[in-house]
């Protein structure tokens, strides 16, 4: 598995999406390739976080301007 198909795996991956064997090529690629355990940490936070705080339809506009703001300074940090 190259890259960009790890990338293009990884939401269907965290949500288990993936029959077995897929989970098990995507998991193999994220053991030994730095950059793509790198995106695949960015994600997994940001959902874990998303999923925590979701107590309603609809966050206020300043707790999504918060959260964006936060998320593009993670990524920024990142890179």
């Amino acid at each position: 598995m190259d890259c960009q198909e790890c990338l293009e795996r990884l939401h269907p991956y965290l949500d288990r999406e993936l029959t077995s064997k897929e989970l098990d090529e995507v998991r193999v690629h994220l053991d030994d390739c730095g950059g793509c355990d790198s995106a695949f940490v960015l994600e997994r936070v940001f959902l874990d976080r998303l999923r925590g705080s979701a107590t309603s339809d609809v966050a206020p506009s300043g707790v999504r301007e918060r959260l964006i703001l936060r998320l593009r300074t993670d990524v920024r940090r990142r890179s």
